[in-house]
């Protein structure tokens, strides 16, 4: 309503200068119904704050959203110095969700470089037209010499997140360097218009603003070729996230898609390009000077090799796509299995199906452990751990009724994984079952004397 027709609208008391009180009131009351209707919300305000290690020594990446357009500014400190007395600028790009609203958001990132290793850092992020809340994070400490530790986690969603407020607390607890998503977010992402995904971003700010916040698709991204993925997520590397390495600690850590081996529609070419990737990657991680440096290998990706459930999943199948690749494109897509265990990957990280499950060191179904009775030291094949089972709308996956030969422990309740790369040669991974108040219901150590492809013989 214009302003200028609030004389006619109001009633003929109010035009004959009667009950001034009742005019003013009405005043009033139209004045800020039309500023509440008419007049969007400006959208300065930052949100969804979460972090990510870029992959380059001393650095951090900050990444938020705002719905509207404004600056792109980090400003931070060291722990016990003056606040925000540093400060760094970056930059927004505009994301359209291609849901029937065509909504709008503004991604921003930041880059703080020359970070001190190890050292705390208090930050906020945003503009002058608006601050994000105050948080913390810890440079991760620089070379080989160190213990990090993670949480570890998939198929986490805005419906029934049932491990979501022990990680909050855990992590506010200072007592993970990383986490690691292993896809399937929000469920789904792209749901309501991207809403969904806006909210699942806010309800982890609560951990990944605190901890770089590391991440790989799944299947429950692939809407509109993945895009509410690769654009809210700043992983290492120029894929949008879909494959990428990092270093810490005494760890090569390699994330992957499991899914351009299910939804070729987006490009079967991606099949190869990540095959590639990950042999040049692997050859340049098994250099000897690199694998002396940080001798284990860990993958995550979301679609297991391997599983023991009672659904019709690719890992539940021989022929599996992960695994074996597929023969029925035009040239045939090359799986992943023998590619792992020729460059001597030592752990493999799965989510996908909603329950936990640890399986003997196994290599083409064949079960290759280091000895009967100390099956994880000096195992002879990659060990596989499959921990999806964070909660989510879909709740649980089942187990058929025996467990085959290489699986070695599996549990459906609601949880996540712990792991500690103790040295070059000690892991120690628990499973934390949230239904039963965060008791450690499996654990094992898992140690390694040899690391590269000569382990296994």
């Amino acid at each position: 309503m214009d302003l200028f027709c609030l004389e006619e609208s109001l009633p003929s008391v109010v035009q004959e200068g009667k009950m001034y009180a009742a005019t003013l009131t009405l005043l009033s009351v139209y004045f800020f119904s039309e500023l509440i209707l008419c007049i969007p919300p400006v959208g300065l305000q930052p949100e969804q704050v979460h972090i990510s290690y870029p992959g380059i020594l001393g650095s951090m990446m900050v990444t938020w959203t705002t719905f509207n357009r404004t600056d792109s500014v980090v400003e931070y400190n060291l722990w016990g110095a003056k606040l925000f007395e540093l400060q760094e600028t970056g930059s927004s790009t505009p994301f359209v969700d291609d849901g029937t609203e065509k909504r709008k958001l503004y991604i921003h990132r930041v880059m703080l470089n020359g970070l001190k290793s190890g050292a705390t850092y208090v930050y906020h992020c945003g503009s002058e037209d608006g601050w994000s809340d105050m948080f913390a994070f810890s440079a991760l400490k620089e070379g080989s010499d160190w213990s990090p530790r993670f949480a570890i986690f998939g198929d986490l969603g805005n419906e029934n997140p049932q491990s979501l407020s022990r990680l909050q607390k855990e992590t506010q607890q200072g007592m993970y360097d990383a986490i690691l998503h292993v896809g399937d977010f929000a469920y789904d992402m792209e749901e309501d218009n991207a809403r969904i995904g806006d909210e699942f971003m806010r309800q982890i700010e609560s951990i990944a603003a605190y901890v770089p916040y590391m991440t790989c698709p799944g299947n429950h991204e692939q809407a509109y070729n993945f895009s509410n993925y690769k654009n809210r997520f700043s992983m290492p590397g120029d894929t949008e996230g879909l494959w990428y390495s990092w270093n810490i600690g005494p760890a090569h850590i390699i994330s992957f898609s499991t899914e351009v081996y299910f939804y070729v529609d987006y490009g079967v070419d991606l099949i190869f390009k990540q095959y590639e990737w990950l042999k040049k990657d692997l050859e340049e991680a098994n250099r000897p000077q690199n694998r002396k440096i940080r001798p284990w290998i860990i993958t995550m990706g979301h679609r297991p090799m391997y599983c023991s459930n009672n659904d019709e999943d690719d890992c539940t199948k021989f022929e599996s796509f992960v695994r074996l690749g597929r023969n029925d494109t035009k040239a045939p897509a090359p799986g992943l299995e023998k590619l792992f265990y020729i460059y001597g990957v030592d752990l493999e990280i799965w989510a996908h199906e909603h329950s936990y499950e640890r399986l003997w060191p196994v290599y083409e179904f064949k079960v290759f452990n280091g000895s009967e009775e100390y099956p994880y030291i000096n195992p002879k094949a990659p060990v596989h751990i499959i921990t999806g089972s964070a909660g989510c709308r879909e709740k649980h996956d089942g187990f058929i009724p025996e467990p085959r030969n290489w699986s070695a422990y599996r549990n459906n309740d609601y949880g996540y994984t712990r792991m500690q790369i103790v040295n070059g040669t000690h892991i120690y991974m628990e499973q934390v079952s949230d239904d039963q108040s965060g008791r450690v219901i499996d654990s094992i150590w898992l140690v390694k004397d040899y690391h590269d492809a000569s382990a296994w013989l």
